[in-house]
């Protein structure tokens, strides 16, 4: 009985040592996000991680180990977001952060990364302040920058006759930096335009009848909107049957994503100037090795910008492992200047000036074929172009 004790005993150490071991070899990325409330979104995401993990742990790993994302879920609270960043790095010996769907939340997650000296990949917040008026040294951008895409839109809306314009976005961080980036663009365009109506929905709380209304009453010759989810929904059905898109040009960033016109069915909206993801046109290189890869892992389902995020992130964290050849944080940070990922977009680096990552965007007109929202006539455009100089950059970013 005593011999069975000790061996017992043994085992279980053994065990433990094991575990610790095995725990130690693995390098764990916390990954925050809001998964319950908007899973729609969130759970693409999620998969396009979870196919870019399988293909690179069964490649070796990372360093020689295995890759773990600990996912957890912020509510879309900031605080709460913060607080299990916080747990993420003490507590489950993660080395990194990466995720959030809200630009409230990410700026959050920045400023208390930026305090604690917590690397920060922002993959999926949009909103400008994150890389320039509020950057800080631990946080880069995976996303298109806000102000590139209503870059975009801006440039296709100056080549048109209109001059009065009316906006609708939903009324925090990101909405207000989208409406700002299209007004500055479009004014340096065409000076003459005018914007007659700005109108501020809660996010996902559209009162679509009144806004509609209020667009309609300021006569409007195009209107730029940047609602998405349930809230672009009830808009674009409440206009439709008003009739607010008739005889206007609309542009709608992000309105081309699955995500968001997918749920419109045949009630999509047809042309609209958008920023979006026409996976199911993209027909060689990368790009659609991605697409069928995603479309083998999870048969019946469809990429999203979300899935296409998901995945990059997962390149992205790889390719910055590797480079540092370690996971302690000066390496990496120093890892992360200009570092360079080949992805599905092609090849892309993340600026040392802004840590803004160079992922371009893809922008065409809104169609209805075989009862679906589409996007025809579509381009894939570099951000270049379409940045501020580094200099106005410079300038906004926080001194050191």
């Amino acid at each position: 009985m005593k011999s069975l004790k000790t061996w017992t005993a043994a085992a279980a150490a053994l065990l433990s040592v094991s575990t610790a071991a095995f725990a130690a070899d693995t390098i764990k990325i916390g990954e925050i996000n809001h998964y319950k409330r908007m899973a729609a979104f969130a759970e693409p995401y999620k998969k396009g991680i979870e196919l870019a993990l399988k293909e690179v742990n069964d490649a070796g790993g990372v360093l020689g180990k295995p890759l773990e994302f600990i996912f957890r879920d912020d509510d879309g609270k900031p605080g709460d977001a913060v607080k299990i960043a916080e747990e993420l790095m003490t507590r489950e010996g993660a080395v990194m952060l990466t995720g959030t769907i809200l630009s409230n939340v990410g700026l959050a997650i920045s400023s208390y990364a930026g305090e604690k000296g917590y690397i920060y990949l922002a993959s999926e917040p949009l909103a400008d302040d994150l890389v320039w008026k509020s950057g800080n040294p631990y946080t880069f951008r995976l996303r298109t920058s806000t102000f590139v895409q209503a870059a975009m839109l801006a440039e296709e809306a100056a080549k048109t006759d209109a001059i009065r314009y009316a906006t609708i976005a939903p009324n925090y961080a990101y909405g207000t930096a989208a409406v700002e980036a299209f007004k500055e663009n479009l004014k340096r365009l065409k000076p003459e335009v005018e914007f007659v109506t700005e109108q501020w929905p809660a996010l996902f709380k559209i009162d679509a009848g009144a806004e509609v209304q209020a667009i309609e009453r300021a006569k409007p010759d195009a209107i730029y909107n940047v609602t998405f989810g349930t809230d672009l929904q009830k808009f674009v059905r409440e206009g439709t049957t008003r009739g607010v898109f008739e005889g206007r040009k609309v542009y709608g960033l992000l309105t081309g994503e699955p995500e968001y016109i997918d749920p419109l069915g045949d009630e999509s909206p047809e042309g609209w100037v958008v920023t979006g993801y026409p996976w199911y046109a993209i027909t060689e290189g990368p790009g659609k090795t991605f697409v069928d890869a995603y479309m083998a892992a999870f048969p019946g389902e469809t990429p999203k910008i979300g899935s296409l995020v998901g995945y990059m992130t997962v390149e992205t964290i790889a390719a910055l492992i590797t480079k540092a050849g370690s996971t302690e944080t000066p390496a990496l940070l120093e890892a992360f200047k200009d570092l360079e990922v080949a992805t599905p977009m092609g090849d892309i680096t993340y600026r040392a000036l802004d840590h803004q990552s160079t992922m371009g965007a893809y922008i065409g007109v809104t169609a209805v074929e075989n009862g679906k929202g589409v996007m025809r006539d579509w381009s894939y455009k570099d951000p270049a172009p379409y940045m501020p100089s580094d200099e106005a950059i410079k300038a906004m970013r926080p001194a050191k």
